[in-house]
């Protein structure tokens, strides 16, 4: 039959303290956001062209066997410049971008460079991921708590102090965000690498003690 444990509280004193752990992971997740710009004074021609060259890029992607493609932005605005404080219509700009996730790590450069050929003329950003990012996050979570305690144990030692060193409250802090690498592409032939991602979890605990 299990047992209750009975802690005397008016014998205990708490003690409080935080707990921090990481873990560093290879991405396994790209994520590429690029796609076209077009300008002129015929809306709907641009238009046409912008779609026409969104197709191509889509098709360039299908046909290397990454299909986790969804429009993330698509803007019509006016275009106008200032010459002496007067606003002067320049037409219409229409820009369509595409977020492309893909698991092909190691061919991201060659991903881009193949999309810009196909017609790509912005390229905004490409950051690198975990697929299951909540897998390294426990491991991290738990050597927070693991760093908690190995802090009250060294108090409790320092004092000569009894301490349970089982936690008797765990708290989750704020967890930061996991870094993302972003590359703000210049050249076709610039290679892109991952590296690592550094997963941090952190814990405020409290532990009872006597003196």
């Amino acid at each position: 039959m299990a047992q209750s444990l009975y802690v005397d509280q008016d014998t205990y004193h708490t003690m409080t303290l935080t707990g921090q752990g990481h873990v560093m992971a290879a991405p396994d997740v790209a994520v590429i956001r690029l796609g076209v710009q077009s300008t002129g004074t015929d809306l709907a021609q641009i238009q046409n062209e912008n779609a026409q060259i969104s197709q191509d890029i889509i098709q360039s992607l299908m046909q290397s066997g990454n299909t986790d493609i969804k429009t993330i932005e698509y803007t019509v605005d006016k275009s106008y410049e200032y010459d002496n404080g007067k606003q002067i219509d320049k037409g219409y700009s229409v820009r369509h971008i595409l977020e492309i996730r893909t698991d092909q790590i190691n061919e991201v450069g060659t991903i881009v460079d193949a999309l810009v050929k196909a017609g790509s003329n912005v390229v905004s950003s490409i950051s690198f991921e975990l697929s299951d990012p909540n897998y390294y996050y426990q491991q991290a979570l738990n050597l927070a708590v693991d760093n908690a305690i190995q802090k009250a144990k060294s108090i409790s030692a320092n004092f000569h102090l009894r301490l349970n060193s089982v936690p008797v409250k765990i708290m989750e802090g704020n967890i930061s965000p996991i870094p993302i690498v972003r590359f703000q592409r210049e050249a076709a032939a610039t290679p892109i690498l991952a590296g690592e991602l550094k997963i941090e979890a952190f814990v405020t605990t409290d532990f009872l003690y006597t003196d």
